[in-house]
């Protein structure tokens, strides 16, 4: 069975990437890709790879019927535009902050409210390694955020295992590149600003730890530091636990987590790359996780490392999208990267 796709926002670096992923995918047809500010220009116009692609952009005022939705726009768009969406769509697949978390509280306090809670309830989680089974057959879905997703990959073993009992002090000390800022990031983005930078940009407070706190129950101290390299978000998360816990105990939380996950794989060794790496990932939508136990005072760190556009937005979203539909889980996300490759 073959499915009628349309992007809503696809001039940016995730709409792009969205496009990518469905022309290539055995069961979509993009039919319809949006933007405001690129109206009636060719795909290839704004995304080169994709100069191949026979599509214009259309306004996102003129939504055409599809089967799935994609929505790659800025935090607020979603929420104010989704009756025409669901209008649009059976499934609709949001990319944004819009759907995240589940009380109008949340976003009172992370974001700036929420103009349609009563939706909340009904919008299901996109990290299908975390809750796979409410994604099948659902028709709103909302993608985790990527420094979240990177975060919770990493944890999430021993959350599984009992290993967390949330009374544990956990630190997650995040570094992302650029690309996570969109395509409208600002004087901070620009390339004279950027380049041969470890910039702290989030030292507390940065809203994506709202939906680690909610999704794993644990309270965590979180930051976030821009650095030189285009694609990725690398987490180390430093756990202290409350009783020692050995390498064993970890391999085995890890094996068990994610032995039969098909875009996880667990680094425990090799000679470069023997930690995760951004840059081992970049096109892919796959997750690297490792850990060391530190000897002298029983320290867990946690080390997990993503695509931020693809397993963290644009990969994730088509991935959900496979099990919300009842698709193979790895169609057209079977890419696993390149070796040797330029920055990230």
């Amino acid at each position: 069975m073959s499915y009628t796709a349309g992007v809503v926002g696809a001039s940016g670096f995730t709409g792009g990437e969205l496009l990518r992923l469905l022309a290539g995918h055995p069961e979509f047809e993009v039919v319809q890709a949006t933007s405001r500010s690129k109206t009636n220009r060719t795909v290839g116009y704004v995304h080169p790879n994709l100069r191949d692609l026979e599509l214009r952009y259309s306004s996102p005022e003129e939504l055409v019927a599809v089967d799935v939705l994609f929505s790659a726009t800025p935090h607020g768009v979603a929420m104010e535009e989704i009756d025409r969406y669901r209008d649009a769509a059976e499934t609709v697949v949001d990319l944004s902050a819009d759907f995240r978390l589940s009380t109008a509280d949340q976003y009172e306090e992370w974001y700036d409210g929420h103009t349609r809670p009563e939706l909340l309830d009904e919008a299901v989680y996109a990290l299908p390694e975390l809750g796979r089974d409410r994604l099948r057959g659902a028709s709103l879905v909302a993608t985790g955020g990527c420094n979240a997703t990177v975060t919770i990959l990493g944890l999430l073993p021993l959350f599984e295992a009992g290993l967390l009992t949330g009374s544990e002090q956990v630190v997650a000390d995040l570094k992302v590149g650029s690309s996570e800022g969109g395509t409208g990031g600002g004087e901070a983005a620009s390339h004279a600003e950027r380049s041969g930078v470890v910039r702290p940009y989030a030292p507390t407070g940065h809203r994506h730890e709202a939906e680690i706190r909610e999704l794993l129950g644990l309270e965590l101290s979180f930051s976030a530091h821009a650095v030189d390299m285009v694609r990725g978000a690398a987490a180390t998360c430093h756990v202290f636990p409350d009783s020692p816990v050995t390498r064993s105990t970890l391999w085995e939380a890890y094996r068990s987590c994610y032995a039969d996950e098909p875009f996880v794989e667990t680094v425990g060794g090799g000679n470069i790359y023997r930690y995760p790496e951004p840059k081992a990932l970049a096109g892919t939508n796959r997750a690297a996780v490792g850990f060391e136990v530190d000897p002298d005072n029983g320290r867990l760190v946690l080390l997990s490392a993503i695509d931020n556009v693809m397993k963290g937005s644009a990969g994730q979203a088509v991935h959900a999208a496979n099990v919300a539909l009842g698709i193979e889980e790895t169609a057209g996300l079977g890419f696993s990267g390149l070796h040797p490759v330029g920055a990230p």
